[in-house]
């Protein structure tokens, strides 16, 4: 018996399993319009671009996080702190700068006024002893005047005599000839004199010595004065 659904016996069969149909452009096994089982549907929406400020998005203003802000715009909270504190440190290093300069010069000072009270207090103890030994250079010089100076006796009295020249600057002042001077000389006596133009030493009574411009004692004279 002759199979109605088929022309012609052992004919092959063939089955068209295209998905889309060629002639009408749809998908085949479903319903009108659906999409098939794993294809993409048309008109598909793209994936959302990041908004502004995303942390996926670049920034794109050219301002790096942190970064300072255009001229005119408000400071950031934090960089303003920052620039506050920095001031604050600029002007406390500036007061500690001047406590230093201050005491500096404060010891400075300290060091010069000691150095002068020690050199001074050299000077006054030289003064003193040489002082203390000026009766005794008063009859060596005696002992010289009278021809008395001989001896042993001589070569001390000279040792002593360049020990106070050399190490305490004693010098010896006063003699006959020289002009009067009152801030150097004594006037223990006056005469008048012919052979003289101005107020000169007529005679030594005691000599005077210094120290550099200190005057330990004046030279005791016998004054000439002109006629």
């Amino acid at each position: 018996m002759t199979d109605a659904n088929h022309e012609h016996d052992g004919d092959p069969v063939i089955h068209d399993k295209r998905k889309i149909d060629p002639e009408t452009g749809r998908a085949r096994g479903g319903t009108s319009g659906a999409s098939p089982a794993g294809a993409d549907p048309v008109g598909a929406a793209a994936p959302a671009a990041p908004s502004a400020g995303s942390p996926d998005r670049p920034a794109s203003d050219g301002v790096r996080p942190g970064a300072e802000s255009p001229a005119g715009a408000p400071l950031p909270g934090g960089l303003a702190d920052l620039k506050a504190e920095n001031a604050k440190l600029a002007e406390e290093l500036a007061r500690a700068n001047a406590s230093y300069f201050n005491i500096s010069q404060e010891y400075t000072g300290y060091v010069r006024r000691s150095k002068e009270a020690a050199l001074s207090a050299r000077q006054a103890g030289s003064e003193a002893v040489v002082t203390a030994l000026l009766s005794v250079l008063d009859d060596v010089a005696l002992a010289r005047l009278h021809g008395d100076l001989e001896g042993p006796f001589k070569s001390v009295a000279e040792k002593l005599e360049n020990v106070l020249a050399t190490n305490f600057g004693l010098e010896r002042f006063g003699a006959v000839g020289e002009e009067f001077d009152p801030t150097l000389h004594e006037a223990l006596m006056d005469v008048p004199s012919a052979d003289v133009t101005v107020h000169s030493i007529a005679q030594v009574i005691q000599p005077g010595y210094r120290i550099g411009e200190k005057v330990l004692r004046p030279a005791r004279v016998g004054v000439a004065s002109p006629q």
